[in-house]
C-alpha cells in the first residue's frame, strides 16, 4: 500500500532523518541527526516519539555512534536516558550493541530492526482487523500510527487494515493532553488515509461509552510487564476502567519489542515525569495563573485485569499468556 504518511525515521547518506513531530499538523520539517547527543536530544524533546519509532531512532543512533568512533557504553547511556519508559528503545539499543560487540555490521542491524518493526506492525494490523466489526466505532488514545512506528502503526494498524478491507470503521480520537498527540497527529494520519473520525476531549470518552457510542478501544503501549500490566500515555488507565464499566473490550496493540521480560509487574515499569511547562502552557500561551505549579507524568499503568487482549505480530494473546510468550530475551520477529 502507498505510504501517505511521511516516514517518521529514515536513514540517508550516513545520517538519520527525523520528521519533526512537534510541528505537525501545521508544518512538515525534517531534522538531520549526525551525533549521539543530537539523537538523544531529539528523542527527549519528542522530535521523534512513539515507542517503536523511538526504538528505530535509537538503533540508528547506535549506528551513528559506531560510525563516529564513539564509546559504546557512553552511547548506550545517553540514548537510554532520553526516554526511560519506552521499552523499544532499550530493545533496539541492546540488539545493535550485541552486533557491535561481535564485530558485526552495526548499520545493517539497525536497518534490520527497522524492517522487523515494520513487518511486525503489518501483522498487528492483520490480526487486529479481525477484531473490528463492520462499521465499528473505535476509541484511540494518543498517537500509535505510522508516525509512532516505521509504517502501519500499532493501535492504528488494525484500523487501517479494516479500512482497506471495506469495514468502514469510525474512530473517536482522544485529544490526549498535554501534548495533544491525538488531535494533532492521529487526526492528521486518519485524514491522510481517508478514515472517518472525530476528535473528542479526553474527558468525553465516558459520555460516549455510556450512551453506547463506542464498540471497542485500541491503544498502543510503551512497556508491557510479564503479568500483562501495560504502560501507555497518561490517561490510558482511565479509558480502560471506563471500558470495563461499560462492557467494552479494551485491546493493547504492540510488537514483541515492547514486552519487558525484566518487569514482573507494572510496578516495575519506570514512569517518566516531564516538565511542568507542558501542562501550564499550550500553543505558546500560558493556560494557568502565574505561580501555579503542575505535575506531568507522561505515562500510567493499566492493570492486566482491564485488558481484553494484546494484539501482537505473534497473534492475539490474553494477558495470562504474556509471561509464557515473552518471559525470556526476545526480539521482533
Amino acid at each position: 500500500m502507498e505510504q501517505r504518511v511521511p516516514l517518521a525515521v529514515s536513514w540517508h547518506d550516513g545520517a538519520t532523518i527525523l520528521l519533526d513531530q512537534r510541528l505537525l499538523p501545521h508544518e512538515t520539517r525534517y531534522v538531520t541527526i549526525t551525533t549521539v547527543a543530537g539523537m538523544a536530544t531529539a528523542i527527549r524533546d519528542m522530535v521523534v516519539r512513539g515507542a517503536p519509532a523511538i526504538g528505530v531512532a535509537a538503533a540508528y543512533g547506535m549506528a551513528i555512534a559506531h560510525s563516529n568512533g564513539d564509546d559504546i557504553l557512553a552511547a548506550r547511556s545517553a540514548l537510554e536516558a532520553s526516554r526511560p519508559t519506552a521499552k523499544d528503545l532499550f530493545t533496539a539499543v541492546d540488539r545493535v550493541a550485541a552486533a557491535w560487540k561481535v564485530g558485526g555490521n552495526v548499520l545493517d542491524e539497525a536497518h534490520a530492526f527497522a524492517a522487523d518493526t515494520e513487518a511486525a506492525c503489518r501483522r498487528i494490523g492483520e490480526f487486529g482487523a479481525e477484531l473490528i466489526p463492520e462499521g465499528a466505532r473505535v476509541l484511540t488514545h494518543c498517537n500509535a500510527g505510522a508516525l509512532a512506528t516505521v509504517y502501519w502503526g500499532t493501535a492504528l494498524s488494525p484500523i487501517r487494515v479494516a479500512h482497506l478491507m471495506g469495514k468502514m470503521p469510525f474512530v473517536f480520537v482522544d485529544e490526549t493532553r498535554p501534548r495533544n498527540q491525538g488531535s494533532r497527529l492521529t487526526s492528521w494520519e486518519l485524514m491522510e488515509e481517508g478514515i472517518d473520525h472525530a476528535i473528542i476531549a479526553d474527558n468525553a470518552a465516558g459520555h460516549f461509552m455510556a450512551r453506547g457510542g463506542i464498540d471497542l478501544v485500541i491503544t498502543g503501549a510503551d512497556r508491557i510487564a510479564m503479568n500483562g500490566d501495560s504502560a501507555n500515555k497518561i490517561g490510558t488507565y482511565e479509558k480502560a476502567v471506563l471500558a470495563r464499566e461499560n462492557g467494552i473490550p479494551f485491546y493493547v496493540a504492540a510488537p514483541s519489542s515492547t514486552f519487558d521480560p525484566s518487569a514482573p509487574t507494572g510496578g516495575d515499569i519506570p514512569i517518566e515525569e516531564r516538565g511542568e511547562e507542558e501542562v501550564l502552557w499550550c500553543g505558546g500561551s500560558r493556560m494557568a495563573p502565574e505561580g501555579a505549579r503542575a505535575r506531568n507524568p507522561a505515562f500510567d499503568v493499566t492493570p492486566a485485569r482491564y485488558i481484553r487482549a494484546f494484539i501482537t505480530e505473534r497473534g492475539v494473546l490474553k494477558p495470562s499468556e504474556v509471561r509464557r510468550t515473552f518471559g525470556r530475551d526476545i526480539r521482533v520477529t
